[in-house]
């Protein structure tokens, strides 16, 4: 028997769109549509129409709701979260003027140093925005359009996240939420609004910009009837404002700053993110200090080079993803997009160590250790910059939650463990950003509280896996060369 009520949360990333129908009452997982995405160009650039999002998403509903056994007049709520930072600018007829500038295009690292400087520093745009502009930051993007496409800048009538453009399509309303706001950095946490100051720096109207939700979990309005013709759903059910994957995920798993960075999150999915709840405001250029989806913050580094670089090893090797071995001497930085953490735009991959002994299965093994040791770094960054130790025994083993692609790959989750030697915890729920995004649409829909909506869904015993002894020989050597190559020899400069 098909459920009385089910919400829709959606979760449009760089590769595909997923919408998850969810039970609203018990948060059982009833089905997931899919739908891929198109992302082009070489070098720096990574751009995608948001025409095709938005048939992905038409797409994924139209598959999840055929497999679930819903109809469509179950449904009672529809929420987005989508990935961060991405530049969508529409005409005055709501169309997009050009392709979106995705989180990971890094041709605008001139303009996030530019920017950086021209306020005064990085600890003047943490002190407003939580955040220091790199390139993949959205008031980078709009600083390179502004640059190199000044045409098509004039034109612009609207600018929009890529979360924004979906959630505008299916309630007509242009509304965003402090939680992927807080990754424009023209958004200041600090006052929880825009901020006039940066918004002149950039050259950026307000009027461009959507309103900005009291939260994700806001109702934004109903689906209007054009968009309920396209998805197959009815009219006027709750479109909830929504929010950036990163935030969507920490939803999904039921973070609400109890405590901070008690549960930090490692997220591998094509970019490498650690994060955790906290209801202290961070504020340092060692991370991104946003804002949560729920009124909570979420301090959060990132990686660009994660599950994506490392299949792209594998595919030149000929091998599959499953059948890395340890490196050895061998160190493999698998910065293939260039890097944000550490601020190495223009950097390029770096293999070093080679034996003749080396084989394939080796330096597969190597880009894994690379990639898990970028990310780990990350999170002790994000520690310090949160007043914590990383070494400190205490702070050391507390556990890691491993969610995204990555985590349902032994060799991701073994690396992780034998180079972190903490404990290491899979949540049992699938899917999380979508999940978080159900729960924002139930929300919407009902009034309840978002996270606690999420904490009390039976999605099942997460599983949790004993620390092994810290491999510090491989830790030691990667970051070693990490240090050393954070310079020229990757076509980039640290900051």
């Amino acid at each position: 028997m098909p459920p009385h009520e089910v919400v829709i949360g959606v979760d449009s990333s760089t590769q595909s769109t997923k919408a998850a129908f969810v039970d609203r009452a018990t948060g059982r997982l009833l089905a997931v549509g899919r739908a891929a995405h198109v992302v082009t160009g070489e070098g720096g650039a990574r751009e995608s129409d948001p025409e095709v999002w938005w048939r992905a998403l038409c797409e994924a509903v139209a598959a999840g709701l055929k497999e679930s056994g819903a109809e469509a007049r179950h449904v009672v709520g529809i929420a987005v979260a989508g990935q961060q930072h991405g530049l969508v600018v529409l005409g005055a007829d709501g169309a997009p003027l050009r392709p979106a500038l995705l989180w990971n295009d890094t041709r605008s690292a001139p303009q996030a140093a530019a920017l950086t400087e021209a306020l005064g520093g990085a600890e003047a745009w943490t002190a407003r925005t939580g955040s220091v502009p790199v390139a993949s930051m959205t008031a980078s993007k709009w600083q390179w359009l502004r640059e190199n496409e000044p045409e098509t800048a004039a034109a612009t009538a609207a600018v929009r996240l890529p979360h924004d453009f979906l959630t505008e399509r299916l309630c007509g309303r242009a509304v965003t939420d402090p939680g992927d706001a807080s990754g424009t950095c023209w958004y200041s946490t600090a006052t929880g609004a825009y901020d006039p100051e940066l918004l002149a720096l950039l050259g950026l109207d307000a009027t461009l910009l959507p309103e900005v939700a009291p939260s994700g979990a806001a109702r934004a309005g109903g689906l209007t009837e054009e968009a309920a013709a396209a998805l197959g759903l009815p009219a006027g059910i709750a479109v909830a404002a929504g929010t950036g994957d990163n935030m969507g995920a920490a939803v999904g798993l039921g973070l609400g700053g109890a405590g901070l960075l008690d549960h930090p999150v490692l997220s591998l999915g094509t970019s490498g993110t650690v994060f955790s709840a906290s209801r202290t405001r961070p504020a340092s250029p060692a991370l991104a200090g946003f804002a949560g989806a729920d009124g909570t913050y979420l301090p959060l580094a990132c990686t660009l080079n994660c599950t994506l670089a490392v299949d792209k090893v594998a595919a030149l090797l000929g091998l599959d993803r499953a059948d890395a071995e340890p490196g050895g001497e061998t160190v493999l930085l698998p910065y293939l997009d260039g890097e944000r953490t550490p601020d190495l735009p223009a950097a390029a991959g770096l293999l070093t160590g080679l034996r003749h002994d080396t084989t394939a299965r080796q330096l597969l093994g190597a880009a894994y250790e690379g990639a898990v040791v970028t990310v780990l770094r990350a999170l002790d960054a994000l520690l310090r910059a949160c007043g914590l130790d990383p070494e400190d025994p205490e702070v050391a083993a507390r556990p890691l939650r491993l969610i995204g692609g990555g985590a349902q790959g032994h060799v991701w989750v073994e690396t992780v463990r034998r180079l972190s030697g903490r404990p290491v915890i899979l949540p049992a729920a699938g899917e999380l950003v979508a999940l978080g995004a159900a729960a924002l649409a139930a929300s919407a829909a009902t009034g309840e509280d978002p996270v606690a909506l999420a904490s009390g869904w039976e999605t099942g015993e997460e599983r949790q896996l004993p620390a092994v002894e810290r491999d510090l020989a491989t830790w030691e050597r990667v970051g070693s060369v990490l240090e050393r190559a954070a310079g020229p020899l990757l076509g980039g400069a640290a900051r």
